[in-house]
């Protein structure tokens, strides 16, 4: 109950600053509108909405990221988290507190960014509702991940860093263009992070090979958890150091 009010508090936090909504929802809506009218003008087989779109709702995930961690590293700059250290929440209950209300914020942004893609030419299938879930374990991976930059950072770092975390998840995630047609090293490295994977369960799923991505959601998901995992125990220990 005590993890659900604050989930409740942060709920209300968020909707204060519409204007980071508006952005996390609106920047990648224009960057289909762009993108589209670029295909639309050029002939060229590029940027097609059956890639394009599903790779775009990962990428407003990113914002989430950045959001997440704001929140948070604003929470510790502050009196208010220090008052309820006092308090028999644990820091499980912290995090839980923070997530809970991210994760149908980030459900609604994919569901529009997906019918963005569909009045933009995507077609429309039951395989949307499979990407959709698809989406899940990939907003869970960057709440986690704002969650440890909250944690380790203060207010005035999370943005730089985050910033970098974006362009970093849209190169590696082969947002923009294939990774495979650079190979290598960035080949590699693109396959160990998350972020590649995330794009590619959302592809598969809208295609219907709901199976054939079953390895890419488990990865995205380990990643998620670890962080989650990572993101509980700095929590712990800024907990006991504010005590002390």
């Amino acid at each position: 109950m005590r993890m659900l009010v604050f989930a409740e508090r942060n709920r209300k936090e968020l909707l204060r600053d519409p204007l980071s909504l508006i952005f996390s929802i609106g920047l990648p809506l224009v960057l289909l509108f762009i993108m589209t009218a670029i295909r639309n003008s050029t002939g060229a087989d590029i940027f097609r909405m059956e890639d394009f779109g599903p790779a775009t709702a990962v990428f407003g995930q990113t914002f989430i990221a950045m959001f997440t961690g704001l929140l948070v590293a604003q929470d510790r700059g502050s009196a208010y988290l220090t008052r309820l250290f006092a308090s028999p929440m644990t820091a499980k209950d912290f995090i839980l507190g923070y997530s809970l209300p991210l994760i149908p914020l980030s459900l609604v942004q994919g569901a529009i960014c997906l019918a963005a893609s569909v009045a933009l030419g995507l077609p429309a299938s039951v395989n949307l509702i499979w990407t959709l879930i698809y989406l899940l374990p990939s907003a869970l991976l960057f709440i986690a991940l704002g969650l440890l930059l909250g944690c380790l950072l203060r207010e005035t770092q999370v943005g730089g860093v985050a910033s970098i975390l974006i362009q970093v998840a849209a190169f590696t995630s082969g947002m923009w263009f294939d990774v495979k047609l650079v190979g290598g090293a960035f080949l590699s490295i693109s396959r160990l992070l998350p972020f590649y994977h995330a794009v590619e369960a959302v592809r598969g799923a809208l295609r219907g090979d709901i199976g054939g991505v079953f390895l890419s959601v488990l990865d995205v998901c380990a990643w998620a958890a670890v962080l989650m995992v990572a993101a509980v125990c700095v929590f712990r220990t800024n907990m006991k150091c504010d005590k002390n």
